[in-house]
C-alpha cells in the first residue's frame, strides 16, 4: 500500500513542525543569540562579542536558527547581520520567561514553606 501524502492539515506533521521549532530553540546560545538579536541586526562577529563564545560555534547556532526560519541573514556590503524572521519570536521567548519565573516562584514558595516546617520542628 503506498504511503499517504500528508495533507496541509494533517496534525501529525504539524506537531513534527513544531518539535523541530521548539527543538531549534532549545540550546542556551541559540536563545542567546536571540537575546542578543532584539535589539537589532548583529553580525556573527558582534554576537561572538557579546557571548564570549567562538565563532564558529555561532555560525554553526545561527545555521539551525536560519534552516528553522527563526533567523534571517541580511548582507550589508561585506557583512552579513542576522535578524529574527518574525518578530513574534519575541513574544514567545518573554512568555516562557514568564512561566519559568511563575515555576520558580511556586518552588521558592515551597521551599520557604519546608525550611518554615523545619524551623517549627526544631531542625
Amino acid at each position: 500500500m503506498p504511503e499517504r501524502a500528508p495533507r496541509p492539515d494533517d496534525p501529525d506533521r504539524l506537531r513534527q513542525f513544531k518539535a523541530e521549532f521548539f527543538k531549534a530553540l532549545a540550546h542556551p546560545i541559540r536563545i542567546a543569540i536571540l537575546e542578543f538579536l532584539r535589539d537589532g541586526p548583529r553580525s556573527v562577529g558582534e554576537i561572538q562579542a557579546l557571548t564570549g563564545v567562538p565563532g564558529s560555534s555561532i555560525s554553526q547556532q545561527l545555521a539551525v536558527l536560519r534552516s528553522r526560519g527563526i533567523v534571517v541573514p541580511q548582507r550589508t556590503g561585506t557583512t552579513i547581520h542576522y535578524h529574527a524572521a518574525d518578530p513574534q519570536i519575541y513574544a514567545l521567548l518573554d512568555a516562557a520567561r514568564e512561566i519559568f519565573y511563575d515555576h520558580l516562584s511556586d518552588s521558592a514558595d515551597l521551599l520557604r514553606l519546608v525550611e518554615a516546617e523545619q524551623v517549627a520542628l526544631g531542625r
